[in-house]
């Protein structure tokens, strides 16, 4: 078995007929299928079950009694997994026919890489991107990079990135077992950046393949304007910060990264009427010292500085933040 592909699954019976036929389409066959359902309240599990026996792809499904969260059900994947290398691909997300090849030959072809992320198109607007990967700034803002540009078919080459999009990736085993899996208590949003940043910590690589393609369905879970989304992108936020962002860099950007995170908040009080954003941030604050205590582990064992500083995008003026993410409203 040459991957496990974890499928995390929330109430997507709608998308799972087209999930199943492009997986029953790989080019690259040995791979096992563990499909960790969160206590979804439609056909889900014998649907998956059904196409699965009919594909004849070797399958698992973990069925939650509860919704525990993105983190969580990936890491209950992650632990029965038999293969070296962990794909992860979202319920709403289908992938070209050498998606899976071209992920692997990257994978084992390039020493010290602990991740590689595919390009997500808009399923809507095939020929736009909607993530090559992570790219995050010294005020600690992190985005879908190349988000909302035209896609470039003729691409071929993989190119080293900050972090690969857990919406369509491969990781390895060895790293996640090294650098402890997803932080379950992040349950969703910011869960692949935080992965990413203890990841480069360590002193692994990342690479976007931009020959394995996907087409998502972005937000089909909560919504672009879910308040419980808003609510989880601000707490998470400085919780991927106090984690990671290591000193004495932290010190003299914080200024500078408050101010932006205050930006931040105002700005989505404005466009969504409601506080969502803040109380995140609130609940994050009411959570320091539990997160105290990881950062003194996670700073205290890894610090390849190069790994992570070569990587960190120049502050951008507010105005050219807000375009990052103009392309998902």
């Amino acid at each position: 078995m040459q991957i496990s592909l974890l499928v995390i699954n929330l109430n997507g019976e709608r998308h799972l007929d087209r999930l199943l036929s492009a997986l029953h389409e790989q080019t690259l066959r040995e791979f096992e299928l563990i499909f960790v359902d969160n206590a979804s309240g439609d056909g889900s599990i014998p649907l998956v079950e059904q196409l699965c026996e009919g594909y004849g792809i070797p399958y698992s499904v973990i069925a939650n009694q509860r919704n525990m969260g993105f983190a969580p059900a990936c890491n209950q994947g992650i632990a029965v997994a038999q293969a070296d290398w962990v794909a992860l691909l979202n319920n709403d997300a289908f992938p070209e026919p050498t998606w899976l090849e071209h992920l692997y030959t990257t994978a084992t072809a390039n020493p010290n890489t602990g991740m590689v992320a595919a390009k997500l198109l808009f399923a809507h607007a095939p020929d736009r991107i909607n993530s090559a990967g992570i790219a995050i700034d010294w005020a600690g803002i992190a985005w879908d990079w190349r988000g909302g540009e035209l896609d470039q078919p003729e691409e071929t080459n993989p190119v080293e990135i900050f972090g690969a999009c857990g919406g369509a990736a491969l990781y390895s085993q060895a790293m996640l077992s090294e650098i402890g899996g997803f932080d379950e208590d992040f349950f969703a949003y910011l869960e692949d950046v935080d992965l990413a940043w203890r990841a480069r910590l360590a002193g692994w690589r990342s690479i976007l393949e931009p020959k394995a393609r996907v087409y998502h369905i972005h937000s089909a879970t909560l919504g672009n304007d879910s308040p419980f989304k808003n609510f989880l992108k601000g707490r998470n936020k400085v919780w991927l910060i106090i984690k990671n962002y290591p000193m004495p860099w932290l010190a003299l950007l914080l200024p500078m990264i408050l101010a932006y995170d205050l930006m931040s908040v105002m700005t989505s009080i404005l466009l969504t009427h409601n506080f969502s954003s803040l109380q995140g941030r609130l609940a994050a604050l009411r959570q320091l010292p539990l997160f105290l205590r990881k950062r003194r582990s996670i700073q205290q064992q890894w610090r390849q500085v190069d790994n992570w500083r070569r990587l960190m995008a120049p502050i951008a003026l507010p105005n050219s933040v807000l375009k990052r993410y103009a392309h998902l409203q």
